[in-house]
């Protein structure tokens, strides 16, 4: 009975010895903060990360055109309007010349190419009131006028062979192909055309390109 009663003594000193190492490592885990639980960040977070090279940057600027200066966005040549034109008229009568002649010269001051064609608007003011020139021949191709460039082209009006005083001429008006906006110049040709019953030869304006191209 007293070997039975020291064995029965050393399992419950061997139990408890093992209950308190139990004990303790569960303490010693609750301390160690490597046991923790680290929380991953959430995709919404993730995404909203500046810092990583593969998240997309909206570009500055916004729409992105291959269109250069001077061009719309299909990258041809804007069309010449009045306010990039400086538009300058002499007077190209030779003597000899059945009508008086008029050169108008536009100067491409834009600071970009632009195209150019067809006819221009031309009036002219007098004592009796506006005579609109008619449109006399074809139009060329359109023209790339290049920056500092110019062009021009030619008015033609009957001679005042009266001996009378006519119809004197007050001023030049001139509209560039396809725009609005005009331009009054002065006015210098011939001072007066002949006073008709609309049966005589009449104020006519030709093409872009007729009075050839000047640096």
């Amino acid at each position: 009975m007293r070997a039975h009663t020291i064995t029965f003594a050393a399992l419950a000193v061997a139990a408890s010895l093992s209950l308190t190492a139990c004990q303790n490592d569960d303490a010693s885990a609750q301390n160690d903060p490597s046991s923790a639980t680290t929380a991953s960040p959430s995709s919404g977070d993730a995404g909203s990360d500046s810092s990583d090279p593969a998240s997309p940057e909206a570009s500055p600027g916004g729409k992105e055109t291959s269109a250069g200066t001077g061009s719309d966005e299909s990258g041809k040549a804007a069309k010449c309007r009045t306010d990039g034109l400086k538009i300058t008229a002499i007077d190209n009568f030779i003597d000899g010349d059945r009508a008086g002649t008029v050169a108008v010269e536009m100067k491409n001051t834009s600071g970009r190419d632009c195209v150019i064609a067809g006819f221009a608007g031309v009036d002219l003011k007098t004592n009796a009131g506006t005579v609109s020139a008619e449109r006399k021949g074809e139009p060329g191709d359109p023209y790339v006028l290049k920056g500092g460039k110019s062009i021009a082209f030619s008015v033609t009006y009957p001679l005042n062979k009266t001996g009378g005083s006519g119809v004197r001429i007050t001023g030049l008006v001139v509209t560039p192909p396809n725009e609005t906006k005009s331009v009054t110049l002065a006015w210098p040709g011939k001072p007066s055309l002949p006073v008709t019953d609309g049966s005589g030869e009449p104020v006519r304006v030709l093409p872009i390109g007729s009075a050839g191209q000047g640096g």
